[in-house]
């Protein structure tokens, strides 16, 4: 009888709550399943931040999870209208671990503990080599009764670096049709400088 009473006891922890991080079953609606518990209503205390407006294909982004301590953390980049967790992070800051989302091992940052983590607790994102515009979706949990979910960063579009190189295509282009023009530049430079 005490052997099953521990075993339901320990069963109940498992169901109830998530110390040790988001369960992947959480990846697409974010919800923390923490079981007769709903997420907070109010307007989140939270705010995602980025250290840039644009982003490039490899090049990190660091993402902050501004507003009160949390214990709990659930954050991915999505495309607009996908629920997918889109690119991969870097190593994830202390307190924190990955978590594989849509076949990602590296899709998703979760909490590792219920250690406090707060607005010096930074993130870094690492894009596809595909652009699309992003944002940074988060569930942030002050404690298990207590969180948010849909927390929601800017649009995050990708640099368009297409029209320079057609600028620069189209330049050589036209040396290449008329090298006269192309001496004619060159020989008004000289002039000028």
């Amino acid at each position: 009888m005490l052997l099953l009473c521990l075993l339901t006891l320990q069963f109940l922890c498992f169901v109830d709550c998530y110390p040790n991080g988001a369960p992947t079953g959480a990846c697409k609606d974010m919800m923390p399943q923490h079981a007769g518990v709903v997420p907070q209503t109010s307007p989140a205390p939270y705010t995602i931040l980025t250290n840039m407006k644009r982003y490039l294909p490899g090049m990190p982004v660091t993402v902050t999870i501004i507003g009160p301590e949390y214990r709990g953390v659930l954050l991915e980049a999505r495309r607009e209208n996908f629920n997918d967790a889109y690119g991969s992070w870097k190593i994830p800051p202390p307190d924190t671990k990955f978590l594989q989302c849509s076949g990602n091992p590296q899709g998703a940052i979760t909490h590792a503990n219920t250690n406090l983590k707060s607005n010096s607790t930074v993130y870094t994102w690492i894009p596809h080599d595909i652009m699309h515009p992003v944002y940074f979706m988060a569930t942030v949990a002050q404690q298990r009764t207590v969180y948010w979910i849909n927390v929601r960063s800017n649009i995050l579009p990708s640099e368009n670096l297409g029209g320079l190189k057609m600028a620069t295509n189209a330049s050589a282009g036209i040396a290449e049709e008329n090298p006269l023009f192309l001496f004619l530049i060159c020989f008004l430079l000289i002039q000028i400088l």
